[in-house]
């Protein structure tokens, strides 16, 4: 697909505190001339270069057929707090984000940007690292020329529902932020907004393969235009033996 006339971007989860921020960068970027942002509800936003397809997730990939673009964001995500139990968390973190990438792999997006976490593990006690874990190597098979995964710490910026228990937890995260240091230094908290010019930073990139981005490489990618320093590329032979 020729891009002369600028690139077309696939986003879903822009209703959430990273993907929000994806969606302002996008809208302001030149080289973005198209944002399709895929939601459930309409994300009362207008703009010129935006359109919103508004979806039923179990239906995604029938509702979108016939889409083109150049790159697709995944910023979706839930916690188990909010899903209730550990299928319903899966069928997000798992099913709604393959359905999406499929839909972007049809589109014949050339680089798939996700935002997974810190610490993502299929051998973790905690589900939503598992199940992060889990997406990651889906994705991987799923051959995109390119795939980011962005996996930042603890998030910093304000979401729509906050109670005292996150601004807590935001409050221990800065604490600790400092100290997290060498092979902690991937779990330091940092700016949604960061996190996401670090994703639009990764689309532009040019980088081909699989590359994760933990802390050094976001703060990398969200402040240079140049090549991102900190990059990990994945080799797919370890990749597949850390998942068994």
């Amino acid at each position: 697909m020729a891009d002369s006339e600028g690139k077309i971007a696939l986003l879903v989860g822009a209703s959430g505190l990273v993907g929000a921020h994806v969606l302002d960068a996008l809208l302001e970027a030149s080289d973005f001339t198209r944002v399709y942002a895929v939601s459930r509800r309409a994300l009362q936003r207008e703009h010129p270069r935006l359109a919103n397809r508004i979806v039923q997730f179990e239906r995604l990939e029938e509702q979108l057929k016939g889409l083109t673009c150049h790159v697709a964001f995944c910023c979706l995500g839930t916690t188990l707090r909010e899903a209730g139990s550990e299928q319903a968390q899966r069928r997000v973190d798992v099913g709604h984000v393959l359905g999406f990438a499929r839909v972007a792999r049809a589109a014949q997006a050339q680089r798939f940007v996700f935002l997974s976490c810190a610490g993502a593990d299929p051998k973790s006690r905690r589900p939503e690292l598992r199940l992060k874990a889990e997406a990651e190597q889906a994705l991987g098979a799923l051959g995109f020329p390119s795939l980011d995964i962005v996996q930042p710490g603890p998030l910093l910026g304000m979401r729509r529902a906050m109670g005292p228990q996150d601004f807590l937890r935001l409050g221990t995260a800065l604490m600790m932020s400092p100290f997290q240091v060498g092979a902690r230094e991937p779990a330091r908290a940092i700016a949604a907004n960061t996190v996401a010019a670090a994703m639009l930073g990764a689309a532009r990139s040019g980088r081909r393969g699989v590359y994760r981005y933990t802390y050094a490489g976001i703060q990398s990618l969200a402040s240079s235009k140049a090549a991102p320093r900190y990059a990990q590329p994945v080799d797919p032979a370890k990749a597949r033996a850390r998942q068994k």
